[in-house]
């Protein structure tokens, strides 16, 4: 197979398995991600990153005695629920500073990511609170948060620095609606709303995998992976229960796979304003993302958290083939 995915949209619950199969996949060989899954070697964004440094922003915001900014409380959903909307846009943003080998060099990576995080709230309408910060506070919290924020820039950093030529760029995310919500999910809630705020960069090459999971066995493996010491961890972070209720009870990907225009893709229709001859115009852009489903009901991922030594060839084997059978969708389609 000559031809490689450009772009992997990687989509599930929580604890579904998503990490674990990004974990997997990085450590397969060119050869193997070619003739096996029709992928080149992958580089990978995540908006996890973006959610626990929002945490620990507010949890170092609030030991200085100034409000939560991003939630509820430590282990509660979003206080504005269209903070969804501000992680895709945070993608959005490190997508394009791969696809232009954009390197940051700032002299404080926690004021940088401070206003990256302002400007993305301001463009799906959310107040840039950060920017409101007493200057002593914001100061005191950047330093607090400076290493670790420094850590993932860098790893940023040489994600972005990389040759893009014949690589396929996975981006991770998790959705879901309320437990028990009907279908269609009321935005910002599920996949329909963040699918359709990336940008067209993003969708013009997209694909989705999709790991399947049922909400129960994510809210089960949710609980059997987490560390309280790895909270800013992709492989061991956990997710509080009501937030796994309330925001991740259950998920909208076999809905609109259901209600798509063609078979086994997700429709995004999006109104869109372009200027021809000097006059503004609308129209509809329409894209219909493939889906290849993972089905990873019987859990064929969790040992992938464990030492590389100790997994089993049998292990291996079956997420191998669970794997190329979910990309056989996607790669009928280069």
């Amino acid at each position: 197979m000559s031809k490689v995915l450009d772009t992997v949209l990687l989509l599930a619950l929580p604890a579904s398995g998503k990490s674990e199969v990004r974990h997997y996949l990085d450590g397969l060989t060119h050869e193997q991600c070619v003739k096996e899954f029709g992928m080149g070697e992958t580089l990978q964004l995540d908006d996890y990153p973006y959610v626990h440094f929002m945490h620990r922003i507010d949890d170092e915001l609030y030991a200085r005695g100034w409000d939560y900014v991003f939630y509820q409380g430590p282990n509660r959903p979003f206080i504005n629920e269209f903070e969804w909307g501000t992680l895709i846009e945070l993608l959005n943003e490190d997508y394009r500073d791969l696809m232009e080998n954009n390197i940051t060099e700032v002299h404080s990576a926690a004021n940088h990511l401070f206003d990256r995080i302002d400007a993305a709230r301001e463009v799906v309408g959310i107040s840039p609170e950060l920017g409101e910060v007493p200057y002593r506070i914001r100061m005191d919290v950047a330093a607090a948060l400076e290493e670790e924020i420094r850590e993932e820039l860098d790893r940023k950093n040489a994600v972005c620095a990389q040759d893009r030529k014949g690589k396929t760029v996975v981006i991770e995310a998790a959705r879901g609606g309320p437990n028990g919500a009907a279908y269609p999910l009321t935005p910002p809630h599920g996949y329909e709303y963040s699918l359709g705020r990336f940008s067209n960069e993003i969708l013009d090459s997209a694909s989705i995998l999709y790991v399947w999971v049922t909400p129960e066995d994510s809210r089960r493996k949710n609980i059997e992976r987490g560390r309280p010491d790895e909270q800013g961890s992709i492989l061991h972070h956990s997710v509080p229960m009501e937030v796994m209720l309330a925001q991740y009870g259950c998920d909208d990907m076999e809905y609109l796979i259901g209600k798509s225009e063609k078979n086994q893709t997700v429709t995004l229709n999006r109104l869109e304003v372009v200027e021809e001859a000097g006059e503004k115009h609308y129209r509809m852009k329409t894209w219909h993302l493939p889906v290849g489903r993972f089905d990873n009901r019987k859990d064929l991922t969790s040992f992938l958290r464990k030492d590389k030594k100790d997994w089993e060839k049998a292990e291996v084997d079956a997420i191998h083939n669970g794997l190329k059978a979910a990309f056989t969708s996607l790669t009928s389609k280069l």
